[in-house]
């Protein structure tokens, strides 16, 4: 299987006053191309500070992260930014959508962060819309819709750029057993039908049974 993001030693510290507090030790793991994972461990382990390393949200401490064979480490602010916008797409537990702009408008802002031109992505909208069932609410903002709805507006957003790798941090952590189900049916579907690559940070087993394969994270350590 082609690897689509490979670590090698990670480690990560972060200095709370004088005090070295070692988040993750000594991580090496590779994701194939097209894998839906699922990051597990208990609170403080360390799995969504890998994550955010992963994605390069975050920088280690030492150690190599190479996305697509690209070590990242090398790249520029700039030239990481662009990486971030148009090879991985990022969904967060609590949506962070701009609530003023419509469901359109928010999948849209990493075209124009991107710089391009967004009548280029109507088709693609539209598609996308219908892939997560909102074409109906596109003009609607966030506070109109449902927690749910507002988690399908956010990883249509992580779709539009069409990145081959969406990273997902406890997103079905504020929907209740039924929205969930539905959301995770949507990342299966994304995974199976489009080929993505999915990684997401779960407390929940339920959670995990849509993915292929489970990280380990305990005491900053994979197992």
């Amino acid at each position: 299987m082609e690897k689509i993001i490979e670590a090698t030693d990670l480690n990560k510290t972060f200095m709370l006053g004088a005090v070295a507090v070692e988040v993750l030790k000594d991580i090496s793991l590779s994701i194939g191309k097209g894998e839906f994972i699922t990051i597990m461990g208990p609170s403080g382990s360390g799995k969504s500070t890998l994550l955010y390393l992963l994605g390069g949200l975050d920088k280690p401490t030492s150690g190599k992260i190479l996305i697509k064979g690209q070590d990242i480490s090398v790249l520029s602010d700039e030239e990481e930014s662009v990486m971030r916008r148009r090879e991985v797409g990022f969904v967060f537990q609590f949506y962070n959508l701009i609530p003023n702009l419509t469901v359109e408008d928010n999948i849209m802002l990493p075209i124009l962060l991107d710089g391009k031109k967004i009548n280029k992505y109507s088709s693609k909208l539209e598609e996308i819309l219908d892939i997560v069932e909102l074409s109906d609410r596109k003009n609607h903002t966030p506070r109109e819709l449902s927690g749910g709805q507002q988690q399908r507006v956010a990883i249509a957003r992580a779709l539009i750029n069409e990145p081959d790798i969406i990273l997902a941090d406890e997103p079905t952590g504020n929907l209740d057993s039924k929205t969930s189900e539905e959301v995770m049916r949507l990342f299966q579907r994304i995974n199976q039908e489009k080929g993505k690559t999915i990684l997401q940070v779960s407390h929940s087993l339920e959670t995990a049974k849509y993915g292929n394969r489970i990280i380990n994270v305990k005491d900053g350590r994979v197992w």
